[in-house]
């Protein structure tokens, strides 16, 4: 309990200073999702050379040229594992010449403040290299001779001093913590710590398994629609052609549904009754609030909780909100572009319609899996797992969309703005 405490209040204390801060935050998140885009299939050496010198750079820009106290320890650390082997005199002289080198260390730059220098990364340090002597000892007994907890962390080999470097300098512990075996270590660098999928797979499957979920509910749909026609409950009238309509309970458009690349096509064609309920009752009743996107934003809440009170609902509806308005500003700029227009209606539109749709289904899928998995800890795991990019996709457009606009639609001239 005691380690505990002064761990954090280490790791507190150390936040209030700048530079400990940026290395823990804004810099240690885009090293590890350099990792996980670019480096996550790589080599072990690329990956190994990647965490060294990524987490050499922090402990530099942190501490100057007093990174080679960590890099002395490390070095002699590896010498003591490969002179010798697995004995416990190795542990033992591992122990001591750590703890009396970070001691040592304590006593140099001792004053009557908690001071941030190179020795409060080094007692993480500490401990990750002796737990590493013990490690490498305990890889050497039979199996019958570890406990259960032991042979969660033992090691078979005799690590590189490339390994020993990465592991050390890990940035995601190098700093504050937190603690974590060589092992563990080996297992992410050798991509068993992860699922494996790669980022194209996991988005593909979302669309996919959308699809499939949705196809649930139309299903139950196009029955209680063939009930409805059979009692007479679904005849609609004659049309202009004087045909005789029979879906006035239709809750799903098929075809279009199945067709449309616009985001707004989906939802105009899926639980159409539904939607045409909430359009009349509450959607124009809130035309007193003098604002479309607030009338618009409000029948989405409504929406949500009518759903459940599952955090899942008012995510999917947030995203309808944001998602449909950034298609709008979208089909507004190819509209009002003779540019945009003019490929829009080209012979390059199949092209475009393949591409066009590609998006739609990745991120028409992407708010419904809160929708689908109801709970913030199931949701935020696959959000996680994607990187949040339907979040960043949708605020990027919203954000670049009016430069666009000032780029590809020409301005008015004065006379025109007073016809219009």
């Amino acid at each position: 309990m005691c380690h505990n405490v002064c761990s954090f209040d280490r790791t507190f204390a150390s936040l209030h200073t700048p530079n400990l801060f940026l290395s823990v935050f804004p810099v240690g998140y885009p090293f590890a999702l350099v990792y996980r885009w670019f480096l996550f299939h790589q080599s072990a050496t690329v990956v190994h050379l990647f965490h060294t010198f990524s987490g050499l750079a922090l402990a530099t820009f942190n501490f100057g040229s007093q990174v080679c106290h960590s890099l002395l320890c490390v070095v002699i650390q590896f010498l003591l594992l490969r002179l010798m082997g697995r004995t416990v005199t190795c542990v033992l002289s591992s122990f001591i010449f750590q703890m009396i080198y970070l001691l040592m260390g304590y006593y140099y730059t001792a004053t009557d403040e908690y001071d941030i220098k190179w020795t409060m990364p080094h007692c993480v340090l500490t401990l990750k290299l002796i737990g590493l002597a013990l490690d490498y000892y305990d890889g050497g007994k039979e199996q019958s001779q570890m406990s259960a907890e032991q042979k969660k962390s033992a090691l078979s080999s005799t690590p590189s001093l490339l390994e020993v470097f990465g592991f050390s300098y890990f940035y995601g512990g190098f700093l504050v913590g937190p603690q974590f075996t060589l092992l563990s270590y080996q297992k992410l660098v050798s991509r068993e710590m992860s699922d494996a999928h790669p980022f194209w797979y996991k988005c593909v499957y979302i669309l996919v398994w959308v699809k499939i979920n949705l196809y649930k509910y139309i299903s139950c749909w196009l029955i209680t629609e063939g009930v409805c026609v059979l009692s007479g409950l679904g005849y609609n009238g004659k049309n202009e052609k004087g045909e005789h309509q029979w879906d006035a309970c239709a809750n799903v458009r098929v075809w279009l549904f199945e067709t449309t690349p616009l985001f707004t096509g989906t939802i105009n064609s899926f639980n159409i009754n539904t939607n045409a309920w909430v359009a009349r009752h509450v959607f124009k009743r809130l035309r007193f609030l003098g604002n479309k996107l607030l009338s618009q934003m409000f029948t989405l809440l409504f929406l949500a909780i009518w759903h459940g009170l599952h955090s899942g609902y008012l995510i999917c509806f947030s995203l309808e909100f944001i998602i449909v308005n950034v298609e709008k500003q979208a089909q507004s700029l190819v509209r009002d572009s003779p540019l945009l227009a003019s490929v829009a209606q080209s012979h390059l539109y199949p092209f475009v319609y393949v591409i066009q749709q590609l998006i739609h289904w990745l991120f028409m899928g992407y708010p419904l899996v809160p929708f689908c998995l109801f709970t913030y800890d199931k949701w935020l795991k696959v959000y996680s797992s994607i990187y949040f990019c339907g979040h960043i996709f949708f605020l990027v457009a919203f954000l670049v969309l009016p430069y666009l606009r000032k780029v590809f639609v020409p301005r008015k001239r004065g006379s025109e703005k007073k016809e219009d």
